[in-house]
């Protein structure tokens, strides 16, 4: 599970009430950049006019960042008196619901039904090169490869709205906004796994190995790195990639300032960032006309697969070790950039990637969309009933 905390950028409308939960995948501001993109790149268009009705005239910049929002649940239930809800979109709100109680978190790879966490990413080995489809650990038929196909046929009218995983319309346009900026994060698609004696290892080959949950258990220390404040911990890895490689798109902001004047100060330079981004097109986004919309998301991740290797082998892994993890055991440790030959510092590298990856991840998921709702004259706004879907890919074991 991709576990990272993270500020919520929330409006007080949009919400019953602000509340703080553990957000991950570019955080809340790299997925309302990849949103936003695709707002604009849809703006005044049929496909736009389709969304909105599904979504109930949200933007999929607002849309993008719920599938992290509603891991709020988690803890208590979707249920209990002080659960935040969807209160000025009421009939998502049902259907978000709806979704989390068929997708539960769970750590049990056995579990009948999935995690709804597990939707988010998939843990492919980093410690050779191969592609998606070249090996079994680390994928699911529940990954976030599965997971963007599954929805596109939601939309299509191929899979019913009427699913086990409780995916209608309007959450399968939810899910798109934030699973295609997912699977454009490299510690979404790859992981590094190591044996018992902290040695880098193939899980293919050694079945014992561990994995580092996409940089969830690892520390990072960056040459660049300020000394840290009494008190202050050590970032997570993933955290870093989520967070900082983001943040560092944007002017400094002190922490200081309450967060109502963060935002005030960032949102000015969203903006300018989306408007560029949007009316520039990135190089290489665009898929190539042998491969259907089905397998774009494979493609995706075999893209971005060297990325997430070379975001390990730019790292030092020290002191790496099984360590128990609430109900399972994991890899822990840390990792120290290296010095490299290019002389290029991890975070600007790293900044650098982001960049480019929310830049064509919101190309691709204006898009996606576009392709999806033109594909189909399936009626938007009603339940539709289509043949059974092909089966899943085969789950590791």
């Amino acid at each position: 599970m991709k576990s990272v905390s993270c500020r919520a950028l929330l409006g007080a409308a949009f919400l019953t009430i602000i509340f703080a939960a553990p957000l991950q995948a570019y955080g809340p501001l790299g997925h309302e950049i990849v949103g936003a993109i695709a707002d604009e790149r849809l703006a005044n268009t049929p496909t736009a006019a389709k969304i909105s009705v599904l979504i109930d005239g949200m933007t999929l910049e607002k849309a993008a960042v719920i599938p992290d929002e509603i891991k709020g649940w988690d803890k208590k239930g979707v249920d209990v008196p002080k659960a935040f809800h969807y209160s000025a979109h009421s009939k998502i709100d049902r259907q978000l619901r709806d979704f989390w109680r068929a997708n539960q978190p769970t750590h049990d790879m056995n579990s009948a039904a999935p995690s709804h966490h597990w939707f988010h990413y998939t843990d492919v080995p980093v410690v050779r090169v191969e592609k998606y489809a070249e090996g079994r650990a680390g994928r699911s038929k529940w990954d976030v490869v599965h997971m963007i196909p599954y929805c596109v046929e939601v939309l299509r009218g191929r899979v019913p709205e009427q699913n086990e995983r409780k995916i209608t319309k309007p959450v399968a346009v939810i899910l798109l906004a934030h699973y295609v900026a997912d699977i454009h994060q490299p510690l979404h698609v790859g992981a590094e796994y190591f044996d018992g004696q902290g040695h880098v290892a193939d899980p293919d080959k050694n079945k014992s190995a561990l994995g580092d949950e996409g940089g969830n258990t690892f520390t990072l220390e960056l040459s660049d790195e300020p000394p840290r404040a009494r008190g202050v911990h050590k970032k997570k890895l993933h955290g870093f990639w989520d967070n900082d490689a983001v943040n560092a798109l944007f002017p400094e902001v002190p922490n200081a300032l309450p967060k109502s004047e963060r935002q005030q100060q960032i949102d000015p330079a969203k903006k300018q960032l989306v408007r560029e981004m949007a009316t520039h097109e990135p190089e290489a986004w665009r898929m190539p006309t042998n491969i259907a919309i089905a397998n774009y998301a494979e493609a995706w991740a075999d893209e971005i697969l060297p990325i997430a290797r070379e975001a390990h082998e730019r790292l030092q892994f020290r002191n790496a070790h099984p360590q128990q993890e609430e109900d399972r055991v994991v890899a822990a440790g840390e990792a120290e950039e290296k010095s490299q030959s290019d002389h290029i510092s991890y975070r600007t590298w790293a900044t650098g990637v982001v960049r480019e990856e929310l830049h064509k991840a919101g190309w691709r998921l204006a898009d996606l969309l576009e392709k999806t709702f033109t594909s189909t004259s399936a009626d938007v706004s009603s339940p539709s009933i289509a043949p059974k879907p092909p089966p899943p890919k085969p789950t590791p074991d």
